[in-house]
């Protein structure tokens, strides 16, 4: 790489740094091609990205964002997952990472909080901004639902009246 594919590569890191919701910080044991290309797919299929960047590029690329504090976890064949939904790349992380040793899970940030492993798989944990919105969603329905079914209870018990006595009538 020459000093122009650096500055490049560094100011395409600040741009992901300064725009993700969580960073994940993995360290690569052996994943092989195949193994990356089914990570690679997973991580686009949740709105992440997955991306192995040098150590070095990576840390001048986090200087003047909220997550220089992940400094101490960028050593070693490490790879970034990053997504502006702040669980999706944690949770495609570690899904991917029960199924195989060659991944670990380094650490991370969200925002300025930095996370360890255990942090991250927390956070993995918790349901994500879809589900999220979903229970919301229906949380507000049920009440409207059940407003609109006391309102048409009476008119509906009064017809069950009327047809009662037309059966009366009629035998």
């Amino acid at each position: 790489m020459d000093r122009s594919q650096k500055a490049d590569a560094v100011a395409q890191l600040s741009e992901v740094f300064g725009e993700a919701g969580v960073v994940v910080i993995t360290r690569n044991l052996g994943l092989s091609v195949a193994q990356s290309t089914v990570l690679r797919s997973k991580m686009r299929d949740v709105g992440a990205t997955y991306q192995v960047a040098k150590n070095r590029l990576a840390k001048l690329a986090i200087k003047d964002t909220d997550y220089t504090g992940l400094d101490s976890f960028l050593t070693g064949p490490t790879a970034i997952a990053y997504s502006v939904d702040p669980i999706a790349a944690a949770k495609a992380v570690v899904d991917f990472a029960k199924g195989t040793d060659k991944i670990e899970i380094v650490g991370g940030s969200m925002g300025a909080r930095v996370l360890d492993a255990d942090g991250i798989k927390a956070l993995a944990a918790m349901p994500s901004l879809d589900e999220l919105r979903g229970t919301i969603i229906g949380l507000v329905q049920a009440p409207a639902t059940k407003i609109a079914q006391l309102t048409t209870a009476p008119a509906a018990k009064l017809a069950r009246v009327f047809a009662a006595y037309g059966d009366k009538e009629a035998a």
